[in-house]
């Protein structure tokens, strides 16, 4: 897998109306000077003013300009084909890399060459540490055979800081374009581990990650049908028809537990907007179980 690269990292942004967050992103990316790096941003027909400002203050990216939302995955595989970086590194932008994350991560990646794909620690806004790591897939307990020969004890890692063998990545033709948005990353950890590479953590190499700013105006049961979708989806790609009936039964009974004993509890709520919330969720994952199964 040994190739020429012209940098020694490829940060790929992909941007959808996070004007807000982009310019202190791409600030602290420019900061980070011991490191060879390309960035390029992916902007998917930002209404919020984000391309105007990347044209304006930050010419010095490279600048993938969409006319229509092509959702995240395929997005970031538009990057990876012009990537020249022995790692490409996978950035949302709403976070703030840290002094040194970049050389942390060429470093880490360097001394190991058994890692394919790894995460950064990732930390909220108030310096606590945000979960980004999972040693588990959903519905794992159902489809041990299938996941059985993998390496590693790390399943999967957060997209939002996560680095990866270019050339890795290319072999497997980069993020499934069938996941529009959420699900991509837990794919992708997923065949990076069943093509015989190890999922790693580098807690040297740190970020800020706010969270939620591309979904921030859609309603919470619309962000819930999407992460239904893609985590149905995975399931499909990935296992047994015997796992897959058996994780719907257990979330089948789950949902109805959940819509009952919150139904219940509702007149007694101090906060009822967030318990109608929480109700509307569970309503939508059995009625989307339901269509499933029929």
């Amino acid at each position: 897998m040994e190739a020429d690269y012209q940098f020694d990292i490829s940060v790929i942004i992909v941007n959808y109306n996070t004007m807000d967050f982009l310019a202190r992103c791409l600030n602290a990316v420019a900061s980070q000077t011991d490191a060879d790096s390309e960035v390029i941003v992916v902007d998917n027909c930002s209404q919020d003013g984000s391309l105007e400002l990347l044209r304006e203050k930050f010419s010095w990216i490279r600048l993938i300009a969409n006319d229509r939302n092509l959702g995240f995955s395929r997005a970031n595989n538009q990057a990876l084909k012009i990537c020249k970086g022995k790692y490409v590194y996978y950035l949302n932008p709403d976070t703030e890399v840290r002094p040194g994350a970049f050389r942390g991560v060429i470093d880490f990646m360097d001394s190991r060459p058994d890692v394919g794909l790894a995460g950064t620690r990732i930390i909220n806004p108030d310096g606590s540490l945000q979960s980004s790591v999972e040693k588990r897939y959903p519905g794992q307990r159902y489809a041990r055979q299938e996941l059985k020969e993998l390496k590693g004890n790390i399943a999967w890692v957060l997209g939002a800081s996560m680095v990866a063998r270019l050339q890795l990545i290319k072999i497997l033709e980069g993020f499934d374009e069938s996941f529009f948005l959420y699900g991509e990353d837990l794919d992708l950890c997923l065949r990076v581990r069943k093509a015989g590479w190890i999922v790693a953590y580098i807690p040297e190499a740190v970020v800020v990650h706010w969270g939620g700013q591309s979904e921030r105006n859609s309603l919470p049961v619309e962000v819930w049908k999407r992460k239904f979708m893609a985590e149905s989806l995975f399931y499909r790609k990935h296992y047994s028809q015997k796992a897959i009936r058996a994780i719907a039964r257990a979330n089948l009974a789950q949902a109805y537990w959940r819509v009952l004993s919150i139904s219940l509890t509702l007149p007694f709520s101090m906060n009822k907007e967030k318990t109608i919330a929480k109700l509307e969720k569970y309503k939508l994952v059995l009625k989307m179980l339901k269509d499933t199964n029929n």
